[in-house]
């Protein structure tokens, strides 16, 4: 797998859904650029099972990480008119609706390849034929993309293995608080806990007083 931490966030320019409802064209993660943080998430498909449940946590948590000045933006391989009828669908039937962050449509695979969380792969077949391996869909890809649009941290699962939003948003939190004080993030930190000064004298102290 492409490892693109320390990477800039690979661009593209695709359609969306917006608001919960309205398609647009010509979406792209630019516009964050200089602004906002973006936690950039895959999610196999629409219409599915362990999907909803993560589309909607990371609603449910939306106003937290809108604190933080994070933008929260979905995709998947399905197209803009399918997660507009997903976006539709009450949440009782199998929907998201009330889902309000951008999700972006990847009908062509390439954003899902660029992100190198695409479960399968073009191949040839003996007689020369261009086919497809595996399923055209993606992994449960994350990226946590800082205001320079470069990608900080990235997560992939397999499709059965739902994420943590609330690790996610501990993860903003560590990239601030290192951005701002300078100091480094050790196991388990969380918001409002000490870091560390990245030298012998730094560790020593961060463990004498733990």
């Amino acid at each position: 797998m492409g490892v693109l931490v320390g990477k800039k966030a690979p661009a593209f320019s695709t359609s969306a859904v917006i608001n919960g409802n309205e398609i647009v064209e010509g979406f792209s993660l630019e516009q964050f650029v200089g602004k906002k943080y973006v936690l950039f998430f895959f999610y196999p498909a629409d219409f599915t099972f362990v999907c909803p449940t993560e589309l909607i946590a990371f609603q449910d948590k939306i106003a937290e990480l809108e604190s933080r000045s994070v933008a929260v933006v979905g995709a998947s391989t399905d197209s803009a008119f399918s997660h507009w009828k997903w976006l539709q669908t009450p949440q009782n039937e199998g929907g998201i609706q009330g889902v309000k962050y951008p999700l972006v449509a990847d009908q062509t695979l390439i954003i899902s390849k660029n992100y190198d969380v695409l479960a399968g792969e073009t191949d040839y077949s003996d007689d020369g034929q261009e086919i497809f391996v595996g399923a055209p869909q993606a992994y449960r890809g994350l990226f946590l993309i800082d205001k320079d649009g470069i990608v900080r941290h990235q997560v992939v699962n397999d499709m059965p293995l739902g994420r943590s939003v609330e690790e996610a948003i501990r993860l903003v939190d560590a990239l601030q608080f290192t951005e701002q004080y300078g100091e480094v993030c050790p196991a388990n930190w969380k918001k409002g806990e000490k870091g560390l000064k990245a030298t012998q004298e730094g560790i020593a102290d961060y463990l004498s007083h733990k």
